[in-house]
């Protein structure tokens, strides 16, 4: 399996693009400049090599130390599928437009017969018609990764509001964000173009009636076409094929780009950052993915996405320092995994969390020593 891995380092003094992949620290030497490679990197590498042998799909793993702005990227520079990663943009949005007075957290929404999405959380519980908190609908979406909670939220801010954040963030041209609707509407329409005028209560029979080929017979039946006139013949080659548009990708340096920024207050004032944050720390999907591998005492701020043979684990970890003079260890990691099935995906992942735990990037760093100016001669 062909790997691509790169090692970024850098100073914020050095680095026009932090995290960018090829950067690398110099020090001055005896007049010379001497390359300087953190050593958690080189061990970070050697472990993902070998996870990524186990694993018989890919990997991509991007990892950065936000106070000594050390990265790491593996396979990261690719464009990844992010599923329900893209909640973490459109929280965004939504407590933006809180902070500038135009929702409020107790602010209620009416829910709709075209918001019903398939997928976890208890939003599709109630009835059209119902008044829901945008706070509810913040912490369905986040905690419990709830897709008619996100479309209802997507709705209250426009999605075109939630592309900005995210154009914004990962400072990367063309990332296209759709609703969860769209997004089976958009796989399901490489099987079909008519796919693109299913309705919600199409979406859960599809849901509904299993998955496979027992799928592609319901969606036949709901579009009223022939089997042959079906561009693909199976849900694999139809989600592949929506893959390959990047819709609802980015490149993990990307992404670990926007969730700094989120760490480091530059995303959201003060309040609204503490509240994704908070959210993101209380999140119930993805046990066994990388917090399963990171050090017990490690908050994880963080969210999730599965979809046909892909899944995220995206977050920021932070670690307490064990030294009085030290500062506790934040460290983003972004990792995917695509090409197999979730449980051997969620195991490739727990091994990602264990490799960037066993790789010492949490590790206190020694205080940086008083360096007093040369005689001068």
């Amino acid at each position: 399996m062909q790997r691509l891995s790169a090692i970024a380092v850098c100073l914020a003094l050095l680095c026009t693009l932090p995290g960018a992949t090829g950067a690398t620290t110099r020090a001055k030497d005896t007049n010379e400049e001497r390359l300087q490679v953190p050593g958690w990197t080189t061990a970070l590498e050697r472990a993902l090599d070998a996870a990524d042998a186990r694993y018989a799909g890919e990997l991509g793993v991007y990892v950065r130390h936000l106070d000594r702005d050390e990265s790491f990227s593996y396979r990261a520079e690719e464009p990844w599928y992010l599923a329900s990663g893209v909640k973490v943009p459109v929280a965004i949005a939504v407590l933006r437009a809180v902070a500038r007075g135009e929702l409020a957290l107790d602010t209620r929404i009416t829910l709709r017969e075209d918001d019903f999405v398939d997928g976890a959380g208890a939003t599709n519980g109630f009835r059209a018609g119902s008044r829901l908190r945008v706070s509810w609908l913040l912490e369905q979406m986040i905690v419990h990764s709830d897709n008619t909670a996100s479309d209802v939220l997507i709705r209250a801010v426009g999605i075109d509001a939630v592309n900005a954040v995210a154009a914004e963030l990962t400072d990367a041209a063309g990332v296209r964000i759709t609703t969860l609707a769209d997004v089976r509407r958009l796989a399901y329409g490489e099987l079909h173009p008519a796919a693109a005028t299913l309705r919600s209560t199409d979406l859960l029979a599809l849901k509904r009636s299993g998955a496979g080929q027992a799928r592609v017979r319901k969606l036949v039946q709901l579009l009223q076409v022939p089997p042959e006139d079906l561009r693909v013949d199976d849900l694999d080659t139809a989600f592949e094929a929506y893959y390959a548009t990047h819709v609802n990708s980015a490149s993990l340096v990307d992404f670990g780009r926007m969730l700094a920024a989120l760490a480091d207050g530059h995303a959201l004032p003060l309040r609204e950052t503490t509240t994704l944050l908070d959210l993101m720390a209380r999140v119930q999907t993805g046990q066994r993915r990388l917090r399963a591998g990171l050090p017990s005492q490690a908050r994880f701020a963080h969210k999730t996405g599965t979809q046909h043979r892909r899944i995220c684990d995206l977050g920021i970890a932070t670690v307490p320092a064990t030294r009085a003079d030290a500062a506790p260890a934040r460290v983003v990691i972004a990792a995917c995994a695509r090409g197999t099935g979730t449980a051997a995906a969620e195991r490739a992942l727990r091994d990602v969390g264990a490799a960037v735990t066993a790789s010492g990037i949490f590790m206190d760093a020694p205080p940086r020593p008083t360096v007093s100016p040369p005689d001068p001669a």
